[in-house]
């Protein structure tokens, strides 16, 4: 079952569960969908996969599966692509 983690890696933005915004690898890092295209160019700086827009679980699941809420930021932001 996927985490849904509550943040951007990068910029720290706030993803919560119900977000279109939030795009995530293969491994669950998450990303908001801004510094996926614009920094990241749609790669996880992490493990190279693809950055897709994470699924959204429905309400009535989300009561009884909640969302993680550990927050992951990487301290030194994310590298613009090249």
């Amino acid at each position: 079952m996927l985490e849904l983690r509550p943040n951007c890696e990068c910029c720290d933005r706030d993803l919560p569960p119900d977000s279109s915004d939030a795009r995530i690898c293969t491994f669950e890092c998450t990303f908001c969908a801004a510094c996926a295209a614009q920094k990241l160019g749609g790669a996880c700086p992490n493990c190279g996969g693809e950055l897709l827009q994470r699924p959204r679980r429905p309400a009535a699941k989300l009561a009884k599966h909640p969302a993680s809420t550990q927050r992951v930021l990487k301290p030194a932001g994310c590298a613009t692509s090249a």
